[in-house]
């Protein structure tokens, strides 16, 4: 038989987002930089990478995000589909002690979908300036 746990974290859908953002709750984009350019990013995004091109995690993010972010404090985590972010969100609720992270449910891209508005930014290589900068 199998068994399906609820994750510890909570997934949602792009309304949700849109009220979170509202209330100013910050949103990490965990993408690479070539992703950025290639979609924009949701307005007020913290650009800060997770895994880089060749799968690793990049160094210094997790010093960087725990950090900025406390333990308590609510988080939102954006990707392109929502994997990376719901591996991230597992791991900073089950490994980091995080209470209150937010995954967005198939990320940039649906957000896209539904026509909702981004911002276009620079070339990937001028984005380095602004790894963990918010937009």
């Amino acid at each position: 038989m199998l068994i399906f746990k609820e994750p510890p974290y909570t997934n949602i859908e792009n309304d949700q987002l849109q009220v979170m953002l509202n209330k100013n709750v910050p949103i990490y984009d965990i993408r690479r930089a070539e992703e950025w350019q290639q979609t924009g990013v949701i307005e007020g995004s913290h650009l800060l990478t997770f895994i880089d091109a060749r799968g690793q995690v990049k160094p210094g993010f997790i010093k960087r995000f725990t950090t900025e972010i406390d333990k308590d404090e609510p988080v939102i985590l954006i990707c392109r589909t929502g994997s990376r972010t719901s591996k991230l969100a597992h791991h900073l609720m089950t490994e980091l002690g995080y209470t209150n992270i937010f995954n967005v449910d198939d990320g940039i891209k649906q957000w896209l979908r539904e026509k909702r508005q981004v911002t276009k930014i620079l070339k990937p290589a001028a984005l380095d300036a602004y790894f963990g900068r918010r937009l």
